[in-house]
């Protein structure tokens, strides 16, 4: 069954909310902090993450931020006693995919939950079936590594394959190194680190014909593929 990481700072209310979840067939992890949930993150698997707004250390706008910067492919829905219109958009910036606004029936919230878990099932499963991706003017066949334009064709290598497709599954949006590191090499030591920004270098040589294509560094984050 998918789990759950509710990061919610009113104990009352998220002993409740995770009883009543696991009750329900979904393992739910409770932090009370948005630091403790970034840590629980990090350290877990979840295929949903529920926070809470307005939380000590670390609210759960910034902590969205944050998760979404990590290049994890994971729902987000926002809790929170404000009803404020600038709040909810801010929410839906950030990559909320839903908004409940305190007090809230739990079964309705159940429903959503799982509303959102079909969707994003539909879509993982198209993502690990595709093989073929358009960046700019190239296209990249992942499952023979290959990069192709204008009818010539360069030959990657694995590790190559491996990392432009991460980039392809999140273009146009950041995928944070330590992400990229722990999917592809494995772990993220400092060798390895030295290592993927010599195969982003290659990628950009790879990439060159195209101008509108560019793979970003964000300093401290990670990368970006833009195309």
């Amino acid at each position: 069954m998918p789990n759950l990481l509710l990061v919610e700072d009113d104990p009352n209310l998220g002993g409740l909310l995770q009883e009543y979840l696991t009750d329900k067939g979904y393992p739910t992890d409770l932090a009370t902090d948005g630091q403790q949930g970034w840590q629980m993150f990090v350290d877990g698997a979840h295929d949903l993450c529920i926070f809470d707004v307005m939380m000590p250390r670390k609210d759960g706008f910034s902590l969205a931020k944050e998760v979404r910067m990590s290049g994890r492919n994971v729902p987000i829905v926002f809790l929170t006693a404000k009803s404020m219109k600038e709040d909810t958009i801010q929410g839906f910036r950030l990559g909320a995919d839903d908004y409940i606004t305190k007090p809230f029936d739990r079964d309705e919230l159940l429903l959503r939950i799982e509303a959102i878990l079909r969707r994003y099932h539909r879509q993982t499963m198209q993502e690990a079936e595709q093989s073929v991706f358009k960046v700019g003017s190239y296209s990249f066949d992942y499952e023979h590594q290959q990069l192709s334009r204008d009818g010539e064709t360069s030959r990657l290598t694995s590790k190559e394959s491996e990392l432009l497709k991460l980039f392809c599954q999140n273009l146009n949006q950041p995928v944070s190194r330590s992400y990229a590191l722990k999917m592809i090499w494995g772990d993220d030591t400092y060798f390895n680190a030295r290592s993927m920004d010599v195969y982003v270098t290659k990628l950009r040589k790879h990439l060159r014909g195209d101008p509108s294509i560019q793979i970003m560094n964000l300093h401290g984050e990670g990368f970006k593929l833009m195309g």
